[in-house]
């Protein structure tokens, strides 16, 4: 069955992706983010650098929007939670790419903009 989200599950459901740019963030080069869509939700994992343990949950906004609210765990023994918008897209390799505008909402104060790239398999 066809919906307006298709391209995003395809994009995202059981997908790996890595910081392409995140310089205001937590998390960095060796955190790696897992990706699972049913229908318009979206859960997910994410773990190393300095994150221990973090999930997420969220949902479909558009044929290539997202949003999602995401706490962690870090090495430290930090709890922090935090929303953010995303788009999803394409590289010139055919990889998908995730840009978000973030903000903490416990643990931590600020926010920015990220951006993040499909691991190749």
């Amino acid at each position: 069955m066809d919906t307006p989200f298709c391209p995003i599950h395809a994009r995202l459901n059981n997908r790996r992706f890595t910081v392409a740019n995140n310089a205001h963030g937590l998390s960095g080069a060796g955190t790696v983010f897992h990706y699972l869509v049913e229908g318009e939700a979206i859960s997910g994992s994410y773990q190393g650098g300095r994150i221990r343990v973090g999930t997420q949950v969220g949902r479909v906004t558009g044929a290539d929007t997202i949003e999602l609210l995401y706490q962690c765990l870090t090495l430290e023994g930090e709890l922090l939670a935090g929303w953010s918008r995303g788009t999803v897209g394409v590289d010139q390799a055919g990889r998908t790419t995730l840009s978000f505008v973030w903000g903490w909402l416990s643990g931590a104060t600020g926010g920015g903009e990220s951006s993040y790239v499909e691991i190749s398999a």
